[in-house]
């Protein structure tokens, strides 16, 4: 719990109660890989903070192939956010790539929040925009070659290669297993 309150404490000021009164809203709960966070065609109910491990938001295309768009690790948010706030069903999954554990908070916890913490608006907003920016900027832009992809998502998420699968990041990256593992091999 200290981990979630040291990063809320980076978008603004709480005493004491207001502390206590965020960790009475939130309970800590653990998924296994590729346990789902939140699932497509559901409304996303819970906003998280990721304590250990890596989520994954994936989808899948009109030719049913899987793509992963982000991962989310440690010392991040996780959540759905404009369809959580538009109580929408998501076009995405949130997905463990990895063990995880989290501190999550209900959509009723998250915005009560909102009429108990003064000023509470403020730092949801700013967690939220970072949450977005996230998720949002590391995105491979297609029209490089597949090795400098790889080269600038070693850049972006060096503490992820070793930790999630391949798959996974050959999805991400928009090539297939085989020629992820030719990039690996030609890196080396």
């Amino acid at each position: 719990m200290e981990e979630l309150i040291e990063y809320i404490l980076q978008f603004g000021n709480l005493n004491l109660q207001q502390i206590d009164l965020i960790e009475k809203n939130s309970s800590a709960i653990a998924l296994k890989k590729d346990e789902y966070f939140s699932e497509a065609g559901k409304v996303p109910g819970q906003v998280a903070y990721v304590l250990e491990g890596v989520l994954r938001g994936c989808y899948y295309n009109n030719k049913g192939e899987e793509i992963t768009r982000c991962f989310i690790s440690e010392n991040s948010l996780a959540v759905d956010y404009a369809n959580f706030e538009a109580n929408m069903a998501s076009s995405e999954y949130l997905q463990a790539s990895t063990n995880c554990k989290l501190i999550v908070f209900s959509k009723q916890n998250w915005e009560g929040l909102s009429s108990t913490i003064v000023g509470w608006d403020n730092i949801k907003n700013k967690m939220v925009q970072k949450c977005l920016y996230q998720k949002s900027r590391k995105t491979p832009v297609i029209s490089q070659d597949a090795t400098t992809r790889y080269l600038e998502f070693m850049g972006n998420y060096p503490s992820l290669i070793n930790r999630i699968p391949l798959a996974y990041i050959a999805s991400y990256l928009g090539v297939t297993q085989q020629s992820l593992s030719r990039i690996r091999k030609n890196i080396r």
